[in-house]
């Protein structure tokens, strides 16, 4: 008998057999799905790291510029444009809504910005002196929050980020690859090779036994046939005795050819 080994304790019949080989194409058809499913997370996950980095070095240099840019409208108004600008807003212009992006099943949250035209309070801002610089430091501002938008939907903010939510499933993903590749697959083929041993050792036995079967038929068909040769043969014998000893006992025949005597009267 085959030994266990690393599969499942199953019975070997065929029925055992088909539940096994079904079992184990859905096992290789799953890891195929799953692989691809972590080439994909995977993918994506290089593209948020590429895009982060890119997104830090654009923010230096965005915060760089806006910050020159402050300077130079702080030296052509004076340096009262803040007051001015806190007086004049009252709703604001540059605004953010939340969405989801599906990436092979996972959702991965994303903050979207925009700018609502409709909202513009300090228009008038700088309208005495320095109202190009102001409006070149909104624009340069505006861009920076945009970058940073950027950034907190990759990266920054609560847990629940897209790069720390790709993080964790890449590694449930991978470990479910490699579950399925190194112990379902090979202990599922373990399990039909033992099968396949084990019935084919049935088979053996049954055509053994088949053949054991008919040569005991055969044996004793021989054995009957000889039987009733020696039967019959007693038989004839008995019948030629018989015909012998009844020819032996016979009455003579009175018209047979035989010689006379002679009567003298």
């Amino acid at each position: 008998m085959s030994g266990a080994g690393n599969r499942e304790a199953v019975f070997p019949t065929r029925q055992s057999l088909g539940i096994m080989k079904a079992k184990l194409k859905g096992a290789e058809t799953g890891h195929s799905l799953l692989k691809r499913k972590s080439e994909a997370l995977t993918k994506r996950f290089r593209d948020i790291t590429r895009r982060i980095d890119e997104a830090k070095r654009k923010m230096g240099r965005v915060m760089q510029i806006a910050a020159f840019s402050l300077a130079e409208v702080t030296y052509a108004t004076g340096g009262q444009i803040g007051y001015q600008v806190q007086e004049s807003v009252k709703a604001a212009r540059f605004r953010i809504r939340s969405k989801q992006e599906n990436v092979s099943g996972v959702q991965l949250p994303a903050f979207e910005s925009y700018i609502t035209e409709e909202n513009n309070d300090f228009g008038l801002t700088g309208l005495g002196r320095g109202g190009q610089q102001v409006q070149k430091c909104r624009d340069v501002y505006g861009k920076a929050v945009e970058t940073l938008v950027e950034l907190a939907s990759l990266q920054v903010g609560i847990l629940v980020t897209a790069f720390v939510i790709l993080d964790d499933v890449i590694k449930i993903v991978n470990r479910r690859v490699a579950a399925i590749e190194h112990v379902i697959i090979p202990r599922t083929e373990n399990t039909i090779k033992y099968i396949n041993s084990e019935l084919d050792e049935l088979d053996r036995e049954e055509f053994y036994r088949l053949k054991k079967v008919k040569n005991n038929k055969k044996k004793a068909l021989d054995e009957a046939e000889a039987e009733r040769a020696k039967l019959k043969e007693q038989e004839s014998e008995q019948e030629g005795e018989k015909l012998t000893i009844s020819g032996s006992d016979e009455p003579a025949d009175i018209l047979a050819d035989e010689e006379e005597k002679d009567v003298i009267f």
